[in-house]
């Protein structure tokens, strides 16, 4: 049913509740508040300076409004509790027509006792009923208000009587759960605190339920599906490993056992190997693709960019230098001809290997026998890459590499439909990169550090949170920051520049600079966390580290210390220092992503898996994490039962779970 079938809304109001994602009369009784304000009339004679105060009552004058630039000020005397207030109000100025005298209103705001004044942060029309009131505040667009949007949603409730449920009928029992309906009219119009929080408790529930039957269909279904026939022995593998110019770690053997049995089951693998960057995740994949080489199959692996897939393959050209496995590069970049000849090299199967980009994966490439895929996380192996493999009748193994460490708990959940191996433990050798946090005052110590590296013949990355000049902000940006490196280093060693803006040739030509030295001062965004190995670099300093989440920050030190050398990380911020303490005390990842939950959420975390997946009209990761361990117990247990009860539940799954 059409918003506009409703009374009051025209074409033009519902143009400005499609600016919300709000079309039908569904989509506005499921448009919820996202806070609540707690209206109740404050005690005057309890206050103290500078507390918020609620008050109800009447214009003793007219408002008066005073215009400057684009901003606008608004001041009247106001009548409370047998007393009189001067208040002021900014850039409400469209209100001015209605604040007449003896205008009934509800104001909230700062008061100053010297002058027995408030400052008001927003007003009501009406006066407080003589109960608490807990008054619904809703995201909104230009051209409608909170209020209105309240009243729009007031008037489709009566048309809804009803609206599925995703939790089946045993569990609404179980947890003695309201019907759906009744807990979406609770919140958005509150009858006491307890009523709020079970209707709450309820739509969060629903919401965590129906992602963990999704992730949990989905990793069953996938382990449903027949895998590919290998026979492998693992003395092989152990041979293969014992031949390695490095031993693994402890966690390493662990991880590759796990592909292991993956490849040799059954079952289709659809596995993530997570570990921060350093950890030796790399080799754990050329091991992976060595054992699907052994049972004779194709190997791709899909690296986020052009300069690190040329990485990979001088790397795996130097493992696999001892034996006679065929692997080839293959990029956009390459002409035609270059292209076809690695298509028709393909589909003859005189390639075991293909490394390369997105390109691997077009609709004119042909594989012979492809049994392996392996990723980059933030170059997740999509739907639509799955659905063409299967439209050539290839259904390979998926193995997905992610440097952001994700504490176990928190993974097994997230990745509900995968598997997840993780590796601890660093490579022997490395030497902890030394984290230190400086103010903007203590530049004079930063720059002598750099100098100081620069001088052993080191180089350096400088990050800036923007790319330009920004007039909301004060943050260092790519520009300014280049400008004060030239100051200090340019006569005597090169500066470089790097950010997203740029063209892929451009970025490839600074970073091959960077990697032969000819750059020594790299200054660049936030585009060098998925960047290639510079093992000359031995010191990154970040500005404005405030800006960055824990584990973004995390991620970007591991740009240095990929070497025996001793390297750096200098934050520069003078904000959260308490928070960037955490990277001057810990280089374990998994402690610095627990952190950043803690603080943070699930967003920083898990980037791009959070869209789509992760998108939540009310639960929150974090702060609902202990609802969402339930939701997946309950939905375990009901994808293992016969239960029967809600066909809404299937028909869920079927619609949303057609990924293959």
């Amino acid at each position: 049913m059409n918003v506009e079938l409703l009374k009051g809304i025209g074409p033009k109001t519902s143009k400005i509740l499609n600016k919300l994602d709000i079309y039908t009369i569904e989509d506005l009784v499921t448009y919820y508040p996202f806070r609540y304000d707690i209206l109740k009339r404050t005690d005057m004679s309890k206050v103290m300076d500078g507390d918020k105060v609620i008050l109800d009552g009447y214009l003793e004058e007219d408002a008066k409004l005073f215009r400057y630039g684009r901003n606008d000020r608004m001041t009247f005397r106001f009548f409370s509790s047998n007393n009189i207030y001067n208040v002021t109000i900014f850039n409400r100025g469209f209100l001015k027509s209605k604040l007449l005298v003896g205008t009934n209103i509800t104001i909230m705001g700062k008061y100053d006792k010297k002058f027995n004044s408030i400052v008001a942060s927003d007003l009501h029309f009406g006066l407080l009923p003589n109960k608490t009131e807990i008054v619904p505040i809703y995201h909104i667009t230009p051209g409608i208000t909170s209020k209105q949007l309240n009243e729009y949603v007031n008037m489709a409730l009566p048309f809804v009587n009803y609206i599925d449920s995703y939790i089946p009928d045993y569990l609404e029992e179980k947890y003695n759960f309201d019907t759906k309906i009744n807990a979406i009219k609770e919140l958005h119009n509150p009858t006491s605190t307890n009523n709020f929080k079970l209707a709450l408790s309820r739509l969060k529930f629903e919401e965590l339920f129906v992602f963990m039957m999704k992730m949990t269909y989905l990793k069953n279904s996938r382990k449903a599906k027949d895998g590919l026939m290998r026979n492998v022995d693992y003395k092989e593998v152990e041979d293969f490993i014992n031949n390695l110019p490095f031993t693994l770690t402890i966690d390493q053997l662990s991880s590759v056992k796990d592909i292991y049995n993956d490849l040799i089951s059954q079952s289709r693998m659809n596995r993530l190997l997570q570990g921060d960057v350093g950890s030796g995740k790399t080799i754990i994949s050329f091991i992976a693709l060595y054992i699907n080489y052994l049972s004779g199959y194709q190997g791709a692996l899909m690296a986020p960019t052009e300069i690190l897939a040329n990485q990979h393959l001088i790397n795996i050209q130097k493992i696999f230098k001892d034996y006679d496995i065929k692997v080839k590069l293959l990029t956009g970049k390459m002409k035609s001809s270059e292209k076809k000849k690695i298509n028709e090299e393909l589909k003859n199967g005189n390639i075991d290997i293909l490394i390369g980009t997105h390109a691997l994966f077009q609709d004119d490439i042909v594989y012979k026998n492809l049994g392996l895929v392996i990723t980059d996380e933030q170059h997740r192996f999509g739907v639509n890459q799955r659905q063409s493999l299967k439209n050539k009748g290839i259904t390979p193994d998926i193995l997905y590499m992610s440097a952001t460490p994700i504490p176990r708990t928190y993974a097994l959940t997230i990745y509900g439909d995968m598997d997840v191996s993780s590796i601890k433990t660093m490579p022997s050798g490395r030497k902890k990169v030394i984290t230190n946090l400086y103010k903007e005052e203590n530049i004079k110590d930063v720059l002598e550090a750099m100098y100081k590296e620069l001088l052993s013949g080191h180089q350096i990355y400088v990050v800036a949170p923007l790319i330009e000049e920004s007039d909301k902000s004060d943050m260092e940006n790519t520009s300014a920051l280049e400008e004060k490196m030239n100051k200090a280093f340019g006569k005597k060693y090169t500066i470089g520049v790097l950010h997203g803006k740029m063209t892929s040739l451009e970025k490839d030509k600074v970073m091959e600079d960077f990697k032969n030295n000819k750059i020594q001062i790299l200054v660049s965004t936030t585009v060098i966390e998925v960047g290639v190995d510079v093992k000359n670099a031995t010191m990154i300093v970040i500005f404005d580290a405030y800006r960055f989440g824990l584990s973004a920050l995390h991620q970007l030190r591991g740009r240095v210390g990929r070497n025996d050398l001793q390297s750096y990380c200098l934050l520069i911020s003078d904000k959260e220092s308490k928070r960037l303490e955490v990277l001057t005390k810990t280089s374990d990842g998994f402690v610095v992503a627990e952190e950043d939950f803690k603080l943070r959420g699930s967003g920083d975390l898990f980037g791009q898996r959070q869209s789509g997946d992760m998108n939540f009209k009310l639960a929150n990761i974090k702060n609902d994490f202990n609802v969402l361990l339930k939701a997946k117990e309950e939905a375990e247990i009901y994808l293992k039962s016969d239960v029967d009860t809600n066909k809404i539940v299937k028909k869920m799954l079927i619609e949303s779970t057609n990924l293959d």
